[in-house]
């Protein structure tokens, strides 16, 4: 479980393909705090460290149903990732609740600066089905965007906007998205539940 408020956006180091899974080892300042089996978001995606070899980077590892409903697949060694490690259950919420579990992508299409902060539109294909259990925004609601937990303006079918301030541009991969990048998204999960439950009462 986490809160999408993001610790830091950290380099990837390398990438090794094994059949259909991805490892993805990264260096970051909380490497050494680290222990195997620890859940860590990357991106918004839930992974488990599997390797620690003592010189500052870990190991995760991304199986082929992530890959296919996440952008880790596109990353570069040299990108950014955007890193949270689990919530604790002894402080404050400061997002939303957020599982890690990516629902789809979406791709910035528009990008405008606004005297000091940025808007970023982000579109994504609808599925009504998919529509019908909660997979959509709306207005003020909370999303997240490559692990990051936002508020959702301008909430439509296909898409939305999203204000960035300037703390979040600097210290997350936001600074690196721009009008074709592809970003992982999250619906939120109480929407989901309500959803789901309404569906079944009909």
């Amino acid at each position: 479980m986490f809160s999408g408020i993001v610790e830091e956006a950290a380099p990837i180091v390398a990438l090794r393909k094994e059949n259909g899974n991805l490892h993805l080892t990264l260096k970051c300042s909380f490497t050494d705090e680290l222990k195997i089996d620890q859940s860590v978001a990357h991106n918004g995606v839930c992974l488990t460290v599997v390797s620690l070899p003592g010189d500052g980077t870990y190991t995760v590892t991304a199986i082929q149903e992530t890959l296919d409903r996440s952008n880790l697949g596109e990353l570069k060694t040299g990108d950014s990732v955007n890193l949270e490690r689990s919530m604790k259950f002894d402080g404050r919420l400061d997002g939303h609740i957020v599982q890690g579990h990516v629902d789809t992508t979406a791709i910035c299409t528009d990008l405008t600066e606004a005297d000091g902060s940025w808007y970023y539109t982000f579109k994504y294909d609808f599925n009504s089905e998919l529509a019908k259990k909660g997979y959509v925004t709306v207005e003020k609601g909370s999303i997240t965007v490559n692990g990051v937990s936002l508020t959702v303006c301008d909430s439509e079918k296909d898409s939305f906007r999203v204000a960035i301030i300037p703390y979040t541009h600097d210290n997350t991969n936001f600074r690196d998205i721009k009008p074709g990048t592809k970003v992982n998204l999250e619906f939120d999960i109480i929407g989901k539940y309500i959803a789901r439950i309404s569906n079944l009462a009909e």
